[in-house]
């Protein structure tokens, strides 16, 4: 079964159990006050939660902004990578790299998507060498530059209870690489040898990359649990628990750090702010959008990561919410109707974001106006049959758009890549395709920039340098 192929059951296994079972059953069919510390702030029940998206707001680019100029930071040099989103606050800027995207070199790290594994960590990168995890746990360190592969270490568990498992991912701080798993554990690991310094079980699986920060590692549980751990040792620290939610996507949010604020994201659709220092509330809001004739909706997770820029939250729901939220206060600025599983990526003047249907949009970052719209849906839809016969909806033919992956800004482009094998490179200020490159594989991991290269993970666990 081909990677694309793979990608798409997965989508269609996960809207059919919700259609099926009114989300009751997700997880098992998924392996997937604002003001100071006086402690949290009154929220809402689950069955109270008022969407803040306006029932009749539509998509639109704004006409006083059709074909209006903006301001973008001069592309620069990114000389290491080693958080999933590139720094703590998982915000970069305006990398300079990618060149001509011609591929430079490819390697294969390990076991790919299929037969139970899952290619889902973002690489990392430092000190010359990219960080990649294959399927089952097991972390490879290449060259930047020639792609030769440093060294290896399989961190599987040979325990009983885990037989099977996925996710994770990786972050690099201080000459050491820590891994998150879904066998159940972190773990430090000697970013020069592989060598394992210590490693702490979890009750939970973990299918998110951690965050570092502060001598502190961050990292959300598949049960909406925030852990937190020393990096020193690994010793257990402060936990947070979120709203319970029994529907949830493959993919899993970091957590976003600016001073003494940790901001995470949950499969509840919460977007919660702490103090990183002892687990404090500060705001707690809801990225929820109820829509009766889209049964999705009610999976109201948010699986791409929380980004912080310029003293403003912004994130994505699959529930249908795209919003940009004060870091101090929790106050909503504005908020627009986009439902996605990527993360935003702002820079300058505007913010980007992916939809789940493909729509790239560029967003006045300031009023939440829309400058473009590109929709890299059209023209790469493919018809499918029935699931194992079955109808799917009540329709037993239906179309199905390639899912993209987290967008990042680049030398005055934006890319991307897509379960379709391709990567994509739009003119960050126009929104027009500038090329379209065949991978060879399909992705859904977001690509990272380092040293005037542009790093992709495919779900065949390929690493691939652009230059």
């Amino acid at each position: 079964m081909t990677s694309i192929r793979r990608n798409s059951l997965l989508v269609l296994l996960l809207a059919a159990s919700v259609a099926v079972s009114g989300c009751s059953t997700i997880n098992r069919l998924n392996p997937f006050n604002r003001g100071g510390d006086d402690g949290p702030s009154e929220t809402a029940a689950e069955g109270e939660r008022i969407s803040i998206v306006a029932a009749d707001q539509k998509l639109e680019v704004a006409e006083a902004l059709k074909g209006a100029d903006f301001f973008l930071p001069t592309p620069a040099p990114v000389t290491e990578w080693p958080l999933p989103g590139g720094t703590a606050e998982q915000s970069v800027g305006h990398p300079e790299a990618g060149g001509s995207l011609s591929i430079a070199w490819k390697r294969g790290f390990g076991e790919g998507s299929g037969k139970g594994a899952y290619v889902t960590a973002p690489p990392v990168a430092a000190n010359g060498k990219i960080f990649v995890m294959d399927g089952e746990a097991t972390v490879s360190a290449f060259d930047a530059q020639s792609g030769s592969q440093v060294w290896k270490a399989n961190l599987r568990p040979s325990s009983k209870r885990d037989k099977e498992a996925f996710g994770g991912g990786l972050a690099v701080a201080d000459g050491k690489l820590y891994v998150a798993s879904g066998y159940r554990f972190v773990a430090q690991l000697n970013a020069d040898t592989g060598a394992v310094v210590w490693k702490t079980m979890t009750e939970q699986p973990i299918h998110a990359a951690p965050t570092v920060s502060g001598g502190r590692l961050f990292v959300v549980a598949v049960d909406n649990t925030l852990l937190t751990f020393d990096t020193a040792n690994g010793a257990d620290g402060w936990t947070y628990q979120g709203l319970s939610e029994s529907a949830r996507i493959l993919a899993a949010s970091s957590p976003a750090v600016s001073g003494d604020t940790v901001v995470a994201a949950f499969g509840s659709g919460e977007l919660v702010a702490l103090r990183a220092a002892n687990g404090n509330d500060l705001w707690n809001e809801a990225l929820s959008r109820a829509n009766r004739n889209n049964a999705l909706s009610e999976i109201r997770d948010i699986p791409g990561r929380p980004v912080i820029y310029q003293g403003d939250v912004f994130a994505v729901s699959h529930s249908g919410v795209f919003a940009a939220t004060d870091l101090r206060t929790g106050q909503a600025r504005w908020s627009l109707p986009v439902t996605g599983i990527t993360t935003p990526w702002p820079a300058g003047d505007v913010v980007y974001v992916v939809s789940k249907s493909g729509e790239v949009i560029c967003v006045a970052r300031e009023s939440g106006q829309i400058y473009w719209i590109r929709d890299l849906g059209v023209g790469r839809e493919q018809g499918k049959g029935g699931l194992l016969g079955m109808k799917f909806l009540g329709r037993k033919h239906f179309t199905v758009r390639p899912i993209w992956s987290s967008p990042i800004l680049a030398s005055n482009r934006i890319v991307l890549a897509g379960t379709s094998g391709e990567l994509v490179a739009i003119n960050a200020k126009t929104g027009e395709v500038e090329k379209t490159l065949n991978l060879g594989s399909s992705t859904l991991i977001g690509p990272i920039a380092v040293n005037g290269t542009i790093y992709v993970v495919t779900d065949e666990a390929q690493l691939i340098a652009l230059r």
